[in-house]
Formats: structure tokens, sequence, C-alpha cells
């Protein structure tokens, strides 16, 4: 018997691998997927066999060294965010075809909200898309367990199978017993050679998508993950039956993190046990017999899910069915407990409730920290390049939106193809076109930026680009980059560097600098705008390297710059500093009254004193 303990989601979905013998674990960080990989990480010396584990280059990569390892045999885990497996759909789709041989399992972390992404989509309607199983876990204890069943469907399919956990599943936390890791995973691995699958042509995938089509009938009979009748409790679990202590043939469908709200807010209720309700673990494929039973029993069916209505198509019947498509769902944003309430109320025709109001607190805005290089790069762009095109990316110097340094956030490594396609759109239409400076994180260049800067290059763009190296993937964890020169394990390997693969992309103009030597990388920018002006120039990129002060390990043993910086009485409370810098540490006092600094969140980088137009900051 194991101790209890109180995981995280994404630590229970870590555990759920390693009691299933998973083999390999690839992934990218990405919020709310990043710590299952970390929790590999920490606890695969506890496992009994060989278990490899890593951060690649980006989720594509990542499916594909998941993909093989289940091609040998080996049961395996592909683990990202759901815009992650945007950049996955590719070998995805062709997956599904092909099939698998050992255990495949693709842990896609949705975030309804969203919380920390560009987008809340559902990865459901992309498992639909692939014609691969999904299967929605409604508590971090629930994910742990399916992992299992994840892998034992796709074993015995042959087919990749998706667990798809939200954010409130993959950071809460919850009192379960784990299971004891398995004895072993599959050691031997052995790779039948079938061209006719592995490298099918077209005319063979067309016999690969009937084998698909017929396997998804037979999942979508498998009785371990029907649906089944959580209340009223008394009876078989999975019977079907009319509700007896409401007069109407009613009753809800639920799944994910949604379904334990609505427990909870039908017991505050009192109808728990008078209104039939069924959790459905595998909401793609759907269960035909379920569906042909519920409406063959029900005259009105409440559906809730998160985000999109995947159980709510497969239902079939716009005149039964509640949910998101006809507007009784919201259509948009988390089903959060008192939006459940307020939905099961009217669903049951009960009183309305107590209307759940804003925080009185309007919060404060997400900013950079205290000190972080990328506030002084962005500082200095904004002084070099004024009325500039300022594309952006994913990380956190996003945040420079709120500087007036970043114009656009698409996806990962848009920055680079937004900033030429912003140089072709106004050197073709404007006399005096307006200078483009685009910023990119050096996880994400790596991640994505490499191809695009390619393209940029060969096309003929002129921009100048600004690569935020900090040495890290901060935004998610500190997870090592390629340039770090070790793997997630801290064992070494090749640095791979950040200018060696810009001059190989064919730019002509490089530069690297501290944003700390404010001067310096100034200097290094008017440079860089010089260049892309210039008869015979180009692309110009600029690294902005100083590492992120949160990240301790690269800090560890390096001389700390710290400068002491007064406020002088020049200071008029004019609040150019605070608004236009936004540094933490710079704090008002009243209106038209000298700033403080605040020494508690000071770092001493000494950089606000180029953002004062007074000069009202000083270094001592």
């Amino acid at each position: 018997m194991t101790a209890r303990k109180i995981l995280l989601g994404n630590e229970a979905i870590a555990y759920g691998l390693l009691e299933a013998g998973c083999t390999l674990a690839a992934s990218y960080p990405g919020t709310p997927a990043s710590e299952v990989l970390g929790t590999l990480a920490r606890l695969r010396g506890e496992a009994p066999w060989p278990l490899h584990v890593e951060w690649s280059i980006n989720e594509k990569v990542a499916f594909e060294v998941a993909l093989a390892n289940s091609y040998c045999g080996r049961r395996s885990a592909a683990i990202m965010k759901q815009v992650g497996l945007n950049v996955a759909a590719d070998p995805l789709m062709s997956a599904a075809y092909t099939g698998v041989k050992g255990g495949f399992v693709l842990v896609a972390a949705d975030d309804p909200g969203p919380h920390s992404s560009q987008t809340e989509q559902d990865s459901r309607f992309m498992a639909m898309a692939a014609k691969i199983p999904v299967l929605d876990p409604s508590s971090p204890e629930e994910a742990r367990q399916l992992v299992s069943s994840a892998l034992a469907l796709s074993e015995k399919y042959e087919i990749p199978v998706m667990l798809r956990p939200t954010t409130r599943i993959c950071h809460a936390r919850q009192d379960m017993e784990p299971g004891l890791f398995a004895p072993e995973g599959k050691e031997e691995a052995v790779f039948e050679k079938n061209p006719a699958r592995w490298a099918a042509t077209p005319r063979f995938r067309l016999l690969l998508h009937r084998q698909l089509n017929e396997k998804l009938s037979r999942i979508a009979a498998e009785p371990a993950l029907a649906p089944r009748r959580v209340t009223p409790p008394d009876g078989p679990a999975t019977e079907l039956r009319p509700p007896m202590a409401l007069p109407r043939e009613i009753c809800i469908v639920a799944s994910g993190a949604v379904l334990s709200y609505l427990q909870e807010v039908m017991a505050d209720l009192g109808v728990l046990e008078d209104v039939p309700l069924f959790a459905v673990t595998m909401p793609f494929p759907l269960s035909q017999a379920f569906r042909q039973n519920i409406l063959s029993i029900y005259s009105r069916v409440l559906v809730l899910e998160e985000t999109c209505p995947v159980i709510e198509m497969q239902l079939q019947d716009r005149h039964r069915v509640d949910g998101r498509l006809n507007g009784f769902v919201p259509s948009a944003g988390e089903l959060l407990p008192e939006v459940v309430e307020e939905i099961v109320r009217r669903f049951l025709e009960l009183p309305t409730g107590t209307p759940v109001g804003a925080p009185s607190s309007p919060g404060r805005r997400p900013t950079l920290c205290a000190g972080c290089p990328h506030r002084a790069s962005f500082h200095a762009i904004k002084k070099v390049f004024p009325k500039a095109i300022y594309p952006g990316d994913i990380g956190c110097y996003t945040l420079g939106l709120n500087l007036g340094a970043v114009d656009t956030v698409l996806c990962m490594g848009a920055s680079i193809s937004q900033a030429a396609g912003f140089y072709h759109a106004t050197r073709a239409t404007l006399d005096d076109p307006p200078p483009i400076c685009a910023t990119i994180g050096d996880s994400t260049f790596f991640h994505s930026g490499i191809p695009a800067l390619i393209n940029a290059v060969v096309q003929g763009a002129r921009f100048t680009l600004v690569i935020l190296d900090n040495g890290t993937t901060a935004m998610t964890g500190h997870q090592p980059t390629p340039a770090a020169g070790r793997r997630l394990d801290g064992s070494p390997v090749p640095a791979v560097r950040i200018p060696d693969l810009v001059k190989a992309c064919g730019v002509r103009f490089l530069a690297e600098e501290d944003p700390y030597q404010f001067e310096s990388f100034t200097s290094a920018l008017e440079k860089a705008r010089a260049h892309t002006e210039s008869e015979n120039g180009g692309i110009a990129v600029v690294i902005a390297k100083h590492p992120c002060l949160m990240d301790r390990s690269r800090l560890a043993g390096k001389p700390a710059r710290r400068v002491t910086v007064t406020v002088s009485d020049r200071c008029k409370g004019c609040g150019i500093c605070i608004s236009q810098f936004e540094c933490p540490a710079l704090q008002a006092t009243g209106e038209k009254s000298p700033i403080r600094i605040d020494k508690a969140l000071c770092t001493g980088c000494g950089v606000c004193v180029h953002a004062c137009p007074q000069g009202a900051l000083e270094t001592m």
C-alpha cells in the first residue's frame, strides 16, 4: 500500500504514466500542461525501467519522437497545451491513419477562460477531426486513472488516444493514493517493417482510413468507457430511467471539470437525487446506444461541457437538447460553479439565485518583473523606433503590450512572418513607410522562428528583429533551451548558439548586447535600423542577452549587477517613468508628488535612470 499524497492534477497524470509503464515522454512547455513532464523528470529515477523524457524543440517534434517509440511497441506520451496541438496537427492527422503499436497517449491540456493562452479552443474537436478517441477527466484522481485506460485502449485498437484535462484539472490538487509504478516497461524495442502501413502512399491511405472508421465504431461501443449514470444512486449505475421526483422527463449530461461542479451545485439545490445525471468520460466517439436510449426516454436533455458542443453535436437533436448550440449555455468562457448554478436553475425552472458580483478591487494588471531585461530592451526599442510597427510574439515578453512596444500577437514565431508581411504591405503602398521592429524570445525562436526568418531573408524583407535571449523558457517554469548546453536532467550536450543559427539563415547584420548596458544596446539598435534602410541592407538582428532574474540556476555563482537609484528633487511627479517604463519598484505617492523606489522590489538594474525625462533618477 502506497502513501497518500496531495497531488497537482499534472503531477497525478505523471504518476499515472509511470503506473502504466510509459517508456518515453516528450513535451514542449506550455501552461497548463508544463508540470507533467517536470514531474516525470523528477520521478523517473524511481521507475524500474529506462525512461526517456525530453523537452522537445516544439510540439510537432515531441509528437513524432513519441510516436516512433510507440511504433517499436513501447508505451509513449506526447504532452502539450491546446495551441501546441495546432503545431502537432500534421503528424496527429496522419498518425490516426497509420495507428500505433505500443500504447500512445496524447495529453492535450485545454485552457477554457482562457487563463494563459491566445485561444480557448476545444482539443476534442481536433480529436474528432483526426478520428481518435478522447477521454475527459473530471478530477485529478480520474485523470491519473484514465492514463492507464488511454494506453490500454490505444494498444487494443492500435490508435492514438487523447487525454484532455483542462486548466481546472491540471492545476487543482486532490488527495489520492497513487498506485505502484509498473514493474517494468517493455525493454525490447521491436520495429516491424511494413511500408504499406508506416509509409503508406495515397492508395493505401484510403484503406487505412476505412480501417480507422471501423476502429471508431468498435471503440464507441467499449463498455468500460460508456457514459454512466451518476444519480439517482438507487439501481444499477448504467440504468436509464425517467426521474421520479420531477414531473417532466428531463436529464443532465456532463463531462470534465463541469461534472464536478454540477454535482456540488445539484446537491446544494437539493435536486441531486431527483434529476438523472450522466457522466461522459469519452466524449468522442460517443456511444450510439447511449444516444439512442437518452433520446428515447427523456424529453429534454441539458448538456454541460467545456468548451465546445462536442457531446451535444453527436446527440443530433436540436429540439430536445439544451446547450451551446441553442444558446441555453454561454458560447464562450469557463462554466464556473456560479455559471453552472444559473444554468441548472433555468433548466429546472427554479427561482433565480443571488448573483455573484465581480471582485470590488480591480486588481493589478500583469507586468514584467522588476529588473526584467526585456523592459530595458523595449524601452530602447521605443527610443530608437518611436513610430514603428511592433510585431510581437508568445512569451512573458508579450507584456511589452503594456509598454507600447508590441502591436500584434498571433502565435509562436509569427512576429517574424508578420514583420515580413508588414514590410511588403507598407513598401508597396506608402511613400514614407514606418520602420518595423519585431521581438521574439529565445525559446520561441528555436520553436518556430527559424523557418520564418529564412523565409523573410529569401523574400527580401527589411526589418529589425530583436531576439530577447534570457537563457530560459521563462514563462512556463524555466525549462532549458537548446542554447543551454544541457538536457532536462542536467547532463551536458552541445549548445546550439543563436548567433550561429541567425547567420545560417542568411542574415548579414548581427549584434549581441546586454540591454542593461543601455547606451551600447541602443547604439546597436540604431546601427540595425541604419542597415535596414541602407542601399544594400536587409534584415538586421539584435540579440538582447541577459539572464532571467527569476531563474536562480542561471544566476548561481555570477556577480549580480546592483546599483542604487535615488530620486532627486528634480522629480515633479509627472508619472512618465511609471506609465512608460512600468517597473513595479517605481511607485507614485500622489499627483505631482515625487515618486518613491520600493527597495524591497528594486533589483538594482539601474535602467530606470534612462526613463526619466527630467533626469531625476540618479545612480549612486
